[in-house]
């Protein structure tokens, strides 16, 4: 009888964690600190669309042959969203963050991990509402640079505007989603101007550090790809980036109260996952 192909064979962790190294050493893209579960599911997908037998002979390509690289980060990284998903954390932002960002002059917002684009415009939607989109500067990072581009270019499909515009419409949107993008051949494209003032950039919380200091950070599902370790790095990070009294979102399933950083953040709307950056990081940063 032949094995269970499901089976973790006794090689696979090693093949696996040379992999990932190979990854890491050749290109810099650094996945070791991912989910193990996760990144064993993602790399057997990157094994089975090279038509590969085994995790080595993608590593061989991987080694030898750049113009795999786009297929096997398309395979790693998971771009899973819809727009105003979760529709009551956009209600939150709109009744009680908003209302804080209005008090300042001038606003940067970091959707970090962007996927392919519908965070970002969910977004810039509820501050064109809420009239704070002209002071607002949007930076929309991934690490993925084909994500990157599909979210510059604001294209989805047709058959997943029903569920965008019921999201849309519980998330208190105060007009019509379909006043946004324009529909043809199967597909809609947002407004040009609703990403006008976003700044697109390839960006790795795995290795890269702070660039901005922002009031708004949204990392919605990100997290929870990630072990211990490599959150408690991107929660430092984006307590380094906010403005004190600036706004943290995490995704529903995600939370910092047991990160080193937790004393970073107070608890704002903590039932839609949304925290406010405190004083104690300024804090340990002069003592």
């Amino acid at each position: 009888m032949s094995p269970d192909p499901a089976t973790p064979r006794p090689g696979d962790a090693i093949e696996l964690d040379l992999f990932l190294e190979a990854l890491n050493r050749r290109y810099h893209y650094d996945f070791r600190s991912y989910s193990r579960s996760s990144l064993a599911r993602r790399a057997d997908l990157a094994r089975e669309r090279l038509g590969c037998a085994t995790l080595s002979e993608v590593q061989g390509r991987l080694l030898h042959d750049p113009a795999v690289l786009p297929d096997i980060i398309d395979a790693m990284t998971v771009q899973v969203s819809e727009m105003f998903r979760d529709p009551g954390y956009y209600l939150a932002l709109r009744r009680e963050v908003i209302p804080h960002l209005r008090t300042f002059p001038s606003l940067k917002v970091w959707v970090a991990g962007c996927a392919d684009g519908e965070e970002l415009y969910s977004l810039a939607i509820l501050f064109r509402e809420e009239g704070l989109f002209d002071r607002t500067l949007f930076y929309a990072t991934e690490i993925n640079h084909r994500a990157l581009a599909r979210a510059e270019s604001g294209v989805y499909d047709i058959d997943r505007l029903a569920v965008f515009t019921r999201n849309y419409q519980q998330a208190g949107g105060l007009g019509s989603l379909a006043d946004y993008y324009s529909a043809g051949y199967r597909r809609a494209a947002f407004d040009r101007s609703l990403r006008a003032r976003t700044v697109f950039s390839e960006h790795n919380l795995a290795t890269d550090q702070v660039f901005s200091e922002v009031h708004l950070i949204s990392c919605r599902n990100v997290l929870i790809y990630f072990d211990n370790a490599l959150q408690d790095r991107a929660l430092g990070l984006f307590a380094e980036s906010l403005t004190r009294g600036g706004f943290l979102g995490l995704g529903s399933h995600e939370t910092l109260r047991f990160s080193t950083h937790a004393a970073s953040f107070a608890a704002f709307a903590e039932p839609d996952r949304i925290w406010r950056r405190t004083a104690a990081q300024e804090t340990a940063h002069a003592s």
